[in-house]
């Protein structure tokens, strides 16, 4: 088939390079001119690290990542909310901290010598059906297509998904938060995911990021809890009073922090609630955060939309029908996607909300429950996002532990 894959960050990439590693003739489009050393850090967790190993880049991954062995979050009083050790879910299991950018380019060589066909600077805005398939618009007005199927990877702000009549739920998180990638110079701050936490309020966390480039200096991806409406912009944005705040929550990290001079270093990342009836409509098909946004609470986003895509692959290339193929995916993937949406919706105003006593409550609860057996068990196979429902598990993870 001829396939047009809309947007190149992690889902995107993964969809097209295994779309072409099969055979299909596969067109890439991306609103950027190019891909750039911009962007945050993320955790791609034993899910995501499975769909980089079936695509063939594990080692080349390895090479870019840190490994994350823990989460620890404690409150301003130094309680402990969350300590949660990968090793106790399986020895060989561990998260891993990677720049977005160190991904992307990755992913592209991936995506590149597969053959796709990767079109730069062209932003997709709108799709009609044809007898002969589907033809997209550019916000220029230019046509592309026709094509026999759209993947639509363009994230959580996609404009093709208001146009399907396909969304149930699409709303704004009232909180934010602010990025910061730093170097690490001396692995202080390596191994850990380490958040503090202040009531629901205030939350700084701090996630070893890997390396831009093999042999680079170590980075570290700092985020701190925000409410949209307190950011306008950098020149409107105290940093020194902020930074002052930020070293009295998290005095461990000082030396990091000052790193930061300028409030044009922070980057703010708005978050959203999108729920769809269901994943496709006609020719086009939505995944990744164009289909699930939700908030990064449980850090599941980007090994979501990889595992969207690789399964989204592997699905038509098992069926020799597309309609069959696309319903093959949507049950494939609505189970684990709903149980991840339906725990990020109630877990974020744990974390960030205006209800203080929700925070004095999780601070009394949560340490207890990572300490308990089952609980600690349920809180690990939530983080490696390998719970597929309330007593199931995604097969193949782990199995003999």
């Amino acid at each position: 088939m001829r396939i047009a894959v809309i947007g190149s960050g992690p889902c995107g990439q993964v969809c097209a390079a295994r779309l072409a590693q099969t055979g299909h003739d596969v067109v890439l489009f991306e609103r950027a001119d190019a891909l750039g050393a911009v962007g945050a850090g993320i955790l791609i967790q034993p899910t995501g690290q499975r769909v980089l190993a079936d695509l063939g880049v594990a080692d080349a991954f390895s090479s870019i990542s840190a490994p994350v062995e823990r989460l620890l979050g404690t409150n301003h009083r130094n309680r402990v909310v969350l300590d949660l050790h990968y090793r106790d879910l399986h020895s060989a299991a561990v998260g891993r901290g990677v720049h977005r950018a160190a991904l992307a380019e990755l992913l592209a060589r991936a995506v590149n010598a597969g053959g796709v066909d990767v079109q730069f600077g062209i932003e997709i805005i709108r799709f009609e059906e044809h007898t002969n398939g589907i033809v997209l618009t550019d916000s220029e007005g230019n046509h592309h297509g026709a094509f026999d199927l759209a993947v639509a990877a363009n994230g959580a702000r996609s404009k093709l998904r208001q146009q399907s009549g396909l969304v149930k739920r699409d709303r704004a998180y009232p909180w934010g938060a602010l990025w910061f990638v730093g170097s690490d110079h001396d692995g202080a701050l390596s191994g850990t995911l380490r958040q503090v936490y202040h009531s629901t309020q205030s939350m700084i966390g701090f996630l070893p990021t890997g390396v831009i480039a093999p042999g680079s200096e170590p980075l570290v991806n700092m985020f701190w809890s925000l409410k949209t409406v307190q950011w306008t912009g950098p020149a409107d944005f105290d940093v020194r009073a902020w930074k002052e705040r930020a070293i009295r929550l998290a005095p461990f990290a000082e030396c990091f922090l000052a790193q930061i001079t300028t409030a044009d270093q922070l980057i703010f990342a708005a978050y959203a609630d999108v729920v769809l009836h269901r994943s496709s409509v006609g020719r086009i098909v939505f995944v990744g955060d164009a289909a699930h946004a939700m908030s990064p609470q449980l850090g599941q986003g980007a090994n979501l939309g990889m595992m969207d895509g690789w399964a989204l692959a592997e699905s038509i290339d098992s069926h020799s029908s597309l309609e069959v193929a696309l319903r093959s995916f949507e049950r494939a993937r609505r189970r684990h996607i709903w149980l991840y949406q339906f725990a990020s919706r109630w877990l974020t105003p744990v974390f960030q909300s205006d209800w203080p006593l929700v925070g004095g409550v999780r601070d009394l609860l949560l340490g207890p429950a990572c300490r308990f057996g089952p609980t600690r068990r349920l809180g690990l196979e939530m983080l490696a996002g390998v719970k597929a429902g309330p007593f199931r598990r995604l097969p193949g993870y782990f199995d003999d532990h």
